[in-house]
Formats: structure tokens, C-alpha cells, sequence
């Protein structure tokens, strides 16, 4: 069975104007470009497929302004959501990035997720240890998140009883400086600053499976080394109900 495989980071409630919101999302794009030719071009990701071939884009901090200004892409409670894809058709090349930002509510969840290709080949060129840190810290360069994680769903769900953004651990993990220092961890597991924002932890040079014993069992090895130092822990708690 195939596993899917996406990159996530995760931040709570950030007021920031459409204009800051652009300056990042056109960061981000300059930088994930550097990781992968499949990232060298953009479309608009819209629910018509007919219309996808036209909307192509430059990812420029101009046109972000421009796409944030437009009612479709704000949040009725406040930030701005945007969709874009690579244009390619085929599962095995390519991607997506959905991305939610800006938002300031009480309990808003602000993040930025990259769906990666499925099939081969595109996936064994993109899914490596180099293209996937390289990508990890596009996304935390340009968007300082809390916490940040790449895996497939099938190890997501093996690994974590509750699968909520910042309580469990990846292939590639990104804690923000804010969250504490990483620990010394065992071997293959590799730990890498991110410029001043906060470091990666990269648990296997391989690519990480569900269906791997040994990379299932040095997840849960490694995990409670990071929870005891209070790393994992939700972004945003959740809001009691009202009246409870």
C-alpha cells in the first residue's frame, strides 16, 4: 500500500495584514523552488479542473496582495486561506500547498501543509532527506511556526493516539527556539539548527515508513526523550464548549 506523504507546520492566533501575510508567502515560494524543479511553477488551486491550465501564477509578494485582497480567499473569522499546485496531472510529480494565515481569533490555528507525489518515480526523487529538510526550512524561515512535521498519514496515525499538530514526531520535525532546546538523541537520529528560528529533527537518513519495525520502534524510543523536555505539546489547546 502506498503511503501519502505531507510536510505541515502549525503556528496559533497571528494578526497580520494581507501585506505581511504576502512578504511571507513569497519568501516561501523562492525558497521551496530551491529544493525541487517540480516547485519552479504555480497554479491557482481552484474546485474547477477545467479552468486549473489558465490560472497560472508568479509567487511575488504583488500578486499575494492582489489573491489576499479577493473575498474568496479570506477567512470569515479572520486571515486568509490559499490554494496552489504545481500543474503537473500525473501523482508522480509535483504537489500542493494549502496554506491558512493571518488569523487571530481565540483558539485560531494558523498552518501551511505540501502534499507530496504518491507514485514513483516522482516520489523516490522528491521524498529524500535533502529535499524534504531543504523544504522544511522554507517553511520555517518564511512562516517562524511553532512546531512543524513531515511523515505520511498511515505513520502520523501509528505513532500519535490523537494526531494533533505538535505532539508526536516525524521523519523531519521542526521545534521553534521558543519550544526549548532539542536533548541529545540516540542513533541515526540527526538534529540541525534553522538559521535562529529553532532546529530540525531528523529521525532516519531513509525514508521513514509505517511499515518499517525498526523506524516505528525509534520513533517511540525518541519521542518520550522529547516530551519529557516539554516539546511536544499541542499548537493550540483546544476551546471548551460553551456552557460546559
Amino acid at each position: 500500500m502506498t503511503e501519502s506523504y505531507y510536510a505541515g507546520v502549525y503556528w496559533g492566533r497571528r494578526r497580520e495584514s494581507a501585506e505581511e501575510c504576502a512578504r511571507r508567502a513569497e519568501l516561501f515560494f523562492r525558497l521551496l523552488a530551491e529544493c525541487h524543479p517540480s516547485y519552479g511553477r504555480w497554479f491557482e488551486q481552484q474546485d474547477s479542473e477545467e479552468t486549473e491550465p489558465q490560472l497560472q501564477f508568479e509567487p511575488t509578494r504583488e500578486i499575494f496582495v492582489r489573491f489576499f485582497g479577493r473575498d474568496e480567499y479570506r477567512s470569515d473569522g479572520g486571515g486568509f486561506r490559499f490554494g496552489a499546485w504545481t500543474g503537473h496531472e500525473d501523482q508522480d510529480q509535483g504537489g500542493m500547498v494549502l496554506l491558512f494565515c493571518g488569523a487571530h481569533a481565540e483558539g485560531s490555528s494558523n498552518h501551511l501543509v505540501v502534499y507530496f507525489p504518491e507514485e514513483e518515480p516522482g516520489s523516490e526523487r522528491m521524498l529524500t532527506t535533502p529535499v524534504l529538510a531543504g523544504v522544511m526550512r522554507a517553511m520555517a524561515l518564511a512562516w517562524e511556526p511553532d512546531w512543524g512535521v513531515i511523515c505520511s498519514g498511515d505513520f502520523r496515525d501509528l505513532i500519535s493516539e490523537r494526531g494533533s499538530a505538535g505532539t508526536f514526531v516525524g521523519w523531519v520535525t521542526y521545534f521553534s527556539r521558543e519550544r526549548g532546546e532539542v536533548p541529545a538523541l540516540p542513533s541515526p537520529v540527526r538534529v540541525e539548527p534553522v538559521e535562529d528560528k529553532g532546529a530540525l529533527v531528523i529521525l532516519t537518513p531513509e525514508r521513514l515508513s509505517s511499515s518499517n519495525p525498526e523506524h516505528v520502534a525509534l520513533a517511540r524510543r525518541v519521542q518520550p526523550l522529547l516530551e519529557e523536555r516539554g516539546l511536544l505539546k499541542r499548537v493550540v489547546e483546544p476551546q471548551p464548549l460553551l456552557g460546559a
